[in-house]
């Protein structure tokens, strides 16, 4: 029989998670990033203090910020690790919630571990805490609720006995993996219990590869034999499956084009015949004219989320079947999709097995090469004195990239453009483009990088999505982890601009030059980064971009490159239609003819088969 060892509530959580174990015999949890407050410094900040480099403390700005570097590590990972993020009670905890909502979208895990209120109410109410005069057990920790896969507060000590072991086998379920939080109210961390020394053996958590049913994974084989212009839509799932070669080698086998999400580009060389880019809103015009012929779609770890599907415009043969393989029966079954529940490796490999030697024609390689012979056009350097578009911004990082650059970004118009316009090498394209969530960047560049120490990291932003969060770039200088920010300066909200254009509204409020102020912000961008301790540079033209991009590579600490860039054009090519609601009535001729335009559009979206 087991003895018991005597330990806070912290401490027993700290000494638990450090010996949890993935099957590559490394710790689950990386590390724990933490701000400290009144609310987690006495109980957690001791605990995390004691237990020392068996599960390091990482020190961040912001507590969204960290949640993002952690979100970015695990991805990079492919969810086979993750982090731990700890607050204070109050902002420090709401800052989060955002976080939290990025992580549960974008199916990450993440630990999130906020302080709460006394459970014995002695002090209450306490400093930060929020009172529900009509719930005595509501804090602001309740926010977390539905951007949550699993929700806990530790009310009492033993509550970890069980708490722990659910929060773990959330974040390693690949069907329900999200983020976790276990709100530990800060009396409770600093009491003493006497533990069960087994609940500390190490533990292995295996991440399971579920079988297809039989019945599904036939019907799925019938509709794939039938089909004459299938086309495969290759997703977030494939690259979390480690499922790459797999998809390349069954798209290659039985000639099957492949067009990639946001979140699964990257999982086939853009060099490879059969892949045809992207889709739907931010789709290549080989990818979207495929998209609009086929016959039959076949989502391999896909949401098929709105821009992914041109708002269910891109697919738009009438006859067209659609198949979604997934591991969650809840995305697996969306829009009348005939569902095959299960790992996208092992579903590839139990459909080819099926298919044999099953084959269609040869396709057409005229469009491919079409596309990328516009798209060389849009990204060439410009040719005047103008400022250059974004476009051209991509194709500068574009010729200076190498096999180990990971290009990546969040928010504004770069996702968009990058997505039908980025050659990625595999492993070399990162984008949270499930919440699109400004003020990731910097912070996702700081987590990728930490993940992959070997790649060169390079991040393109806005103007606006760096200001709204850019204070891990002293972190990334504290920690001497490099990578490279290229910052392009339209002095606004150059996308939503645009878009607020195009939905018939005028220019308002996105622009300085169109908002209400007394006189527009002159930023000095380079000053700014430099004064957190990293190498700044505002350049010219694109020649110097290359250059500097170029230089950066010698450096242990993050670069930032600036460069002025003009907000009208965007990507420039490419595209569909995306569902933006557009009033119905209102001043102008403008919005009048664009509202025509929506209903043309709402007439052709097949939501079901």
């Amino acid at each position: 029989m087991s003895g018991t060892i005597r330990l806070t509530a912290a401490q027993a959580m700290m000494r638990w998670l450090s010996v949890q174990m993935t099957e590559e015999g490394e710790r689950f949890i990386e590390a724990v990033w933490a701000i400290f407050g009144h609310g987690n410094v006495a109980g957690i900040g001791e605990a995390l203090h004691g237990i020392g480099d068996a599960l390091p403390t990482l020190r961040g700005q912001n507590e969204q910020t960290m949640a993002h570097a952690a979100i970015a590590w695990t991805k990079t990972r492919k969810r086979r690790r993750a982090m731990a993020v700890t607050s204070s009670i109050g902002p420090g905890a709401t800052n989060m919630v955002t976080a939290a909502a990025l992580a549960h979208v974008n199916r990450l895990p993440l630990l999130l571990i906020p302080g709460d209120v006394f459970a014995n109410r002695r002090p209450d109410p306490v400093l930060q805490q929020i009172e529900d005069f009509g719930d005595g057990t509501v804090s602001a920790n309740d926010c977390f609720r539905p951007v949550s896969r699993y929700f806990d507060r530790i009310s009492r000590p033993e509550h970890l006995l069980t708490a722990l072991p659910r929060a773990m086998q959330v974040m390693t379920d690949p069907a329900n993996c999200g983020p976790v939080t276990l709100a530990f109210c800060q009396d409770v961390q600093a009491e003493a219990y006497d533990w069960p020394e087994a609940f500390f053996a190490p533990k292995v958590w295996r991440i399971r590869r579920p079988e297809p049913d039989a019945a599904e994974l036939a019907e799925v084989v019938a509709l794939i034999r039938k089909a004459e212009r299938p086309v495969i839509v290759s997703g977030g799932g494939v690259i979390y499956s480690g499922a790459e070669a797999t998809l390349l080698d069954f798209a290659r086998h039985h000639r099957i084009p492949v067009v990639e999400t946001q979140a699964g580009k990257g999982a086939i060389d853009w060099r490879e015949e059969l892949n045809l880019g992207s889709p739907g809103v931010t789709g290549t015009d080989a990818g979207n004219a495929a998209c609009a012929r086929a016959d039959l779609i076949i989502g391999v770890g896909t949401r098929f989320q709105d821009f992914t599907t041109g708002s269910w415009t891109a697919f738009a043969n009438p006859a067209r079947r659609l198949v979604s393989i997934n591991l969650t029966g809840y995305d697996a079954a969306k829009h009348g999709a005939v569902p095959l529940v299960a790992d996208a490796r092992v579903a590839l490999e139990r459909i080819g097995a099926a298919l044999g030697a099953h084959r269609f024609a040869e396709p057409d390689a005229a469009p491919r090469a079409d596309w990328f012979a516009l798209a060389d056009k849009a990204m060439a350097a410009p040719n005047h004195d103008g400022l250059p578009s974004d476009a051209q911004v991509i194709g500068a990082v574009q010729r200076v990239a190498g096999e180990n650059t990971v290009v990546m970004c969040a928010a504004g118009t770069m996702p968009g453009a990058l997505q039908v316009l980025w050659r990625a090498s595999p492993g070399g394209y990162h984008m949270e483009y499930g919440y699109s969530c400004m003020g990731y960047e910097v912070a996702g560049a700081l987590g990728i990088a930490m993940a992959r120490p070997e790649a060169e990291v390079i991040c393109m932003v806005g103007d606006g999505s760096y200001m709204m969060a850019n204070s891990e770039l002293a972190t990334a200088v504290m920690l001497k982890v490099p990578f490279t920010v290229v910052l392009t300066d339209n002095r606004g909200y150059g996308c939503i601009n645009r878009l607020q254009q195009e939905c018939g509204g005028e220019e308002f409020n996105n622009m300085y030059a169109s908002s209400n102020v007394v006189e527009e912000p002159q930023i000095d961008f380079v000053a700014h980064a430099a004064s957190m301790g990293a190498h700044a540079e505002k350049v010219s033209d694109i020649a110097a971009l290359e250059a500097a991009i170029r230089a950066a590579r010698g450096r242990d600490i993050p670069s930032v490159v600036v460069i002025d860039t003009e907000a009208l054009t965007g990507a420039g090519i490419g595209g569909g239609w995306w569902d933006v609601a557009v009033p119905q009535t209102g001043q102008g001729d403008k919005l009048g003819a664009a509202r025509e335009r929506y209903e043309t559009w709402m007439q052709k979206q097949q939501l079901v088969n």
